[in-house]
């Protein structure tokens, strides 16, 4: 009779804990609070915040981060790649991580919410198990990835995909990768350590904004990503001759910039000719040697693929290649794609993880919907070596990149709450 009343009592305390777990909630008022402090590091005169990746303020706003984890008791490293590691020590030393997190770099002239939200969320999730004595049994690792806007340097590492011929592609503060990563105070020279055994996490789990207009359009607050598409980026380098723009007859011209021209057009038609959701983006071009009075002889422009299947990216590619082969010929403009190293493999997220995504939604009384995510993310990479979850929020007018990307409290407390209830289930769950 001792045993079984003790027995029915550890059970009661065992759902009583499960039903506390279950009612945790985070504070959205300093969730946001906690999103607009971080936009004021960077921020500029005209009421602007630039933290592109390995700039001074990148820099000044990583020192927060890792302040503010370490004040949560969290011990707090900074790995080869810049990546800012934050453990919380679980009840079972042998049990494998549940990590989360996301990045806190920006691109030029970009908004306060774009990585930002999954990185605050991660902060506010620590706090509130912390407010709420809540000690997992797998130790949980919140991962703030660097340079994720100049090509996910900091999770291809940790994936292995990171090549030495990364370290050399700078962005728009002119350092280059390999500069940057040694700037965080990471290593380039011992970056293979980073690399992460397959299945070494039980699971990654980030939140982002949509950024897109699906969710809003919908009336739904949470997207539950089914998988991330690949991107492929080239620089695609038009040779021409410069010559005297007022003395060169228009007929006996290799004008660069005008084969260029063309091109931008060709990647439009070329990529709508297929059926599915393929994009093909030219989204930088630079005209050499850039005087009025000078017909261009040299033009580097920018071209970016993306879709959920790596064949479709080659067969879009080919089609494209073939149109400007046709260009080249007709101009007498040399054209040479130059694949660079920061492209990312489609990624489908964890089954499994989804449905606990689902089910957690159901029971916050949110509504949702399965979709892809157009945009590349760190989760692409973590999907390679973790089972991975991502979940998205709404984006106001799906603007995101921009200063007027914006995601409301409510909906980031929302998202913010499907992860925190995620973590705690699949804690529960996963071995």
């Amino acid at each position: 009779m001792g045993i079984r009343l003790l027995f029915i009592l550890l059970c009661l305390v065992h759902f009583s804990i499960l039903g506390q777990k279950n009612e945790v909630r985070v504070n959205q008022n300093r969730l946001e609070s906690r999103i607009m402090e971080l936009a004021k590091i960077g921020l500029q005169e005209n009421g602007e915040t630039e933290r592109v990746a390995f700039s001074d303020a990148d820099i000044e706003a990583r020192k927060w981060v890792v302040q503010t984890l370490e004040n949560m008791g969290l011990a707090v490293s900074i790995d080869y790649a810049g990546n800012i590691i934050g453990l919380r020590k679980g009840r079972n030393k042998e049990a494998k991580t549940i990590s989360f997190g996301s990045h806190i770099d920006r691109v030029p002239n970009g908004g306060n919410y774009d990585g930002c939200l999954g990185s605050m969320a991660a902060l506010e999730i620590i706090e509130t198990l912390n407010e709420n004595n809540i000690k997992t049994k797998h130790p949980l690792e919140v991962i703030i990835f660097s340079n994720e806007e100049g090509g996910v340097m900091g999770s291809r590492a940790m994936s292995g995909h990171l090549s030495h011929k990364a370290f050399t592609v700078a962005n728009s503060t002119g350092y280059t990768m390999g500069e940057g990563i040694m700037r965080l105070g990471g290593d380039t020279t011992q970056i293979k350590k980073v690399i992460r055994k397959k299945n070494s996490m039980a699971a990654f789990l980030e939140l982002h904004i949509e950024q897109g207009a699906i969710l809003e359009k919908e009336n739904l607050d949470i997207g539950i990503v089914e998988g991330i598409v690949g991107l492929k980026w080239w620089d695609v380098v038009f040779t021409g001759f410069a010559n005297h723009a007022g003395t060169t007859p228009m007929n006996a011209r290799q004008d660069a910039l005008l084969a260029a021209a063309k091109f931008v057009v060709a990647v439009n038609e070329v990529t709508n000719s297929f059926e599915g959701a393929q994009v093909g983006t030219v989204g930088r071009i630079k005209a050499e040697p850039g005087a009025p009075n000078v017909i261009p002889g040299k033009v580097v422009a920018s071209l970016e693929i993306r879709d959920l299947s790596s064949q479709v990216i080659e067969q879009v590619f080919n089609a494209i290649k073939a149109k400007a082969q046709e260009i080249s010929n007709a101009s007498n403009v040399q054209i040479e794609f130059v694949p660079l190293d920061t492209t990312a493999d489609p990624a489908l997220t964890d089954p499994a993880v989804q449905k606990e995504i689902e089910a957690v939604s159901k029971n916050l009384g949110l509504s949702f919907k399965y979709m892809p995510s157009g945009a590349g993310h760190d989760a692409q990479d973590m999907a390679h070596i973790a089972p991975t979850g991502m979940i998205f929020v709404p984006s106001k007018g799906g603007i995101s990149h921009s200063p007027k990307e914006f995601t409301s409290a409510e909906d980031m407390a929302n998202g913010t709450n499907v992860l925190l209830q995620t973590i705690l289930s699949l804690d529960e769950k996963l071995d």
